[in-house]
């Protein structure tokens, strides 16, 4: 299965947004595993699931982490890009979903 991977600091607030996006790819009958990550194990993840993943977010709090994991993603053709500061702080799972399969296509 595709997966969305949203990387972050810790997970709490993330977590909530992986569940409206959840909802929101339901609703519109999209398949995909989203999930949260923390940062510091994307490279395990990317390792273990790199030919599944077809997108990695980055919550807004590590953005200044994402030219280091570009360099990461690159290496295996994965869109990296850092969540929408605002869709991510409203919760807007309908939003950030958009933005990841922007990055998608």
């Amino acid at each position: 299965m595709k997966r969305i991977v949203l990387a972050c600091a810790a997970g709490m607030s993330t977590s909530m947004v992986v569940t409206r996006m959840e909802k929101e790819a339901t609703a519109r009958g999209l398949e995909y595993q989203i999930y949260a990550i923390a940062e510091q194990n994307l490279r395990d993840e990317l390792q273990n699931y790199g030919n599944e993943v077809v997108v990695v977010l980055l919550g807004p709090q590590v953005r200044f982490k994402l030219d280091e994991n570009r360099k990461l993603t690159d290496s295996y053709h994965i869109p990296i890009a850092v969540i929408d500061s605002v869709a991510y702080g409203t919760l807007n799972g309908a939003k950030v979903l958009d933005q990841a399969l922007a990055l998608v296509d």
